[in-house]
């Protein structure tokens, strides 16, 4: 009954749009296989790869780097599932169920840190993407990388690959323009052509390594249980923090869902599983390469361009800039579009958001992200998942302990209902969210260089290495306290609660 209700509203409200509105029970048609393939489509990318293949240049073995990928995504599979169920149960997207927590206005808060992470990813894909146009060229037009410089050195950009970045960002946005649906051929061809492309990269590894034996033979590079403990957890956090994103907008995916069933057994098929498999080809290659090269390469792309045929290492280019591509909109522009949309909904349509995406995804130097292993785990990964972590705890609470999975889908639309808070924004929220920040701040500024590690207690700066553990624990308990000290805001959640009994 709410549904219809909301969607009878007119769409005159600043809050509502045909993008953020409930999806009726009607249209919504995602079934188990639908969530499975959606998770297996997103997991064969190539950032996938390079996450299992930066553990064993971070110095772990085969096992020690599988076992961890499992062990994250399992443990982000949970946030996925639950943050999932609102979805499904209203039809509603990200932005608009975070109003439930953060207020109507304070929802802007979440969506817009979801949204610069988004923006982030986009930048890495299509960095990758753009990089592989270079490899591509760079074998036909040897001068490709012999350009004068233009950019800075401190940029860390040569001219060559910059002009391909670019050209492939044209690309993402071209399909931004023609809208989502376009994708829906490229995806087909990604989920048929990457799984054989990495079986063959698998071939590869295991004829040019001299067998499994010699691969998986490959020794730990930790001289002690503590030193490996040291690298285990932040690489742990990294591992949740690869997809912590989607553990908070996966309500964007699942508002589709025919039933709850679906979503979660979907998830469970298609998220663990696939990551672990698509994993495990990653460490297998990247062990092969210190082998048959003398030295980890843990970058798929420079370990592609060092083949010696020019037409395997063509076509072996195309596939990635054409599954990246696929990746990149599916993944990354979604629902970024619809967190920018949030901000003005009679405005910023999802076709504009997605051109703000793409533009920030330029201005956050994707290149330098994932310049080296380090960086990519301890700098990027851990550091959103820090900023995701309190966010996920704030919204499961909420739903789950305070409003007992009740929400009055109508009143997340109107500026004026039990939602508004203290003028569009939920307090209590946003200070837990800046209480579950606050610890992994030291910690960030040690990692990244701006204060030296001799002036931050060390069990403090370490706390940054639990960082998405953290956060999710301090804010979700933080939350609690502060709404159940917060008498006004314990009566609008009882208002919810008999009003939808009664619906």
């Amino acid at each position: 009954m709410q549904e219809a209700s909301t969607s009878a509203r007119a769409p005159s409200s600043s809050l509502y749009s045909e993008d953020l509105a409930p999806v009726p029970p009607e249209k919504r048609t995602w079934n188990t296989w639908n969530y499975a393939a959606l998770w297996i489509s997103m997991s064969l990318c190539i950032p996938t790869y390079m996450l299992a293949s930066s553990l064993i240049e971070g110095g772990m073995n085969w096992w020690q780097a599988i076992f961890t990928i499992f062990l994250g995504n399992t443990i982000v599979l949970i946030p996925m599932i639950l943050n999932g169920h609102a979805g499904a149960k209203y039809g509603i997207p990200f932005p608009v169920f975070a109003r439930a927590s953060f207020g109507v206005k304070g929802a802007n808060i979440p969506a817009l840190l979801r949204a610069i992470v988004a923006c982030g990813w986009f930048g890495i894909q299509t960095w990758i993407g753009g990089f592989s146009l270079y490899q591509l060229l760079h074998l036909w037009i040897p001068s490709l990388g012999t350009l004068p410089a233009i950019f800075p050195a401190s940029w860390g950009l040569q001219t060559g690959p910059a002009i391909t970045f670019l050209l492939f960002w044209c690309l993402n946005m071209y399909v931004v323009y023609l809208g989502v649906e376009s994708i829906r051929k490229l995806l087909v061809f990604k989920a048929i052509f990457l799984p054989v492309a990495a079986l063959a990269l698998l071939y590869w590894a295991i004829n040019a390594g001299n067998g499994l034996g010699p691969i998986l033979e490959q020794p730990s590079k930790f001289p002690s249980s503590n030193t490996f403990l040291n690298f285990f957890f932040p690489a742990l956090t990294g591992m949740v923090g690869f997809w912590a994103t989607l553990s908070l907008n996966i309500p964007d995916f699942t508002r589709y869902a025919i039933s709850q069933r679906a979503q979660v057994r979907g998830q469970i098929i298609g998220l663990p599983p696939s990551m672990t498999m698509f994993s495990f080809i990653g460490v297998v290659v990247t062990s092969a390469t210190a082998i048959v090269y003398g030295t980890t390469i843990w970058d798929p792309l420079v370990l592609a361009g060092r083949f010696d045929s020019k037409l395997l290492v063509s076509v072996a280019m195309i596939a990635v800039a054409i599954s990246t591509l696929a990746t990149n909109i599916a993944a990354n522009i979604v629902s970024p579009a619809n967190d920018f949309a949030n901000l003005w909904p009679s405005r910023i349509s999802f076709r504009k958001g997605g051109y703000i995406t793409g533009v920030i995804g330029i201005l956050i130097f994707p290149w330098k992200l994932i310049a080296d292993p380090g960086g990519y785990i301890f700098t990027w990964l851990i550091a959103y998942s820090s900023l995701l972590g309190p966010v996920g705890g704030i919204m499961i609470t909420d739903y789950y302990f305070i409003r007992k999975q009740r929400l009055n889908t109508k009143e997340l639309y109107e500026h004026y209902g039990q939602y508004q808070f203290s003028n569009g924004f939920n307090i209590p929220a946003v200070s837990a969210l800046l209480i579950g920040i606050l610890p992994n701040v030291p910690g960030f500024l040690v990692t990244i260089g701006a204060v030296p590690a001799t002036t931050v207690p060390a069990w403090i700066a370490q706390l940054y290495h639990y960082a998405w553990f953290v956060g999710f624990l301090v804010s979700g308990i933080a939350y609690m306290l502060l709404m159940q000290s917060n008498k006004h805001g314990i009566e609008q959640i009882l208002i919810t609660n008999s009003e939808e009994l009664t619906a």
